[in-house]
């Protein structure tokens, strides 16, 4: 269901800039579909999704911070290196999920 802070965030400038409101509404979210400049749309769905997507960059971004920090501070012995390597292999595999959500950005 659409919020009022999406009403206000989303849908309120949409008008001001010239879309046109539809009759129809969006099959997943039930906010009404817009056009402008031909394309029809859900402003509220590209709106999660463009946030949804932040949301997943801004924390494969912590993860790459701390891989990098575990790459540049490899112990001298075996065993804590060897444990250092699982949790930097822990780390990609993390990201690499991430990435497939994401749909390979």
């Amino acid at each position: 269901m659409i919020t009022d802070e999406e009403i206000r965030k989303i849908i309120a400038p949409l008008l001001l800039s010239g879309a046109k409101m539809l009759d129809k509404h969006c099959p997943k979210c039930g906010a009404p579909l817009f056009e402008k400049d031909g394309k029809v749309f859900c402003p509220v769905c590209e709106y999660r999704e463009k946030k949804r997507r932040e949301e997943m960059r801004s924390v494969e971004e912590v993860l790459l911070e701390k891989l990098r920090e575990l790459a540049s501070s490899l112990p001298k012995d075996i065993e804590a290196l060897e444990r250092h390597l699982e949790v930097m292999e822990k780390l990609i595999t993390v990201i690499e999920r991430y990435r497939r959500l994401e749909g390979g950005t």
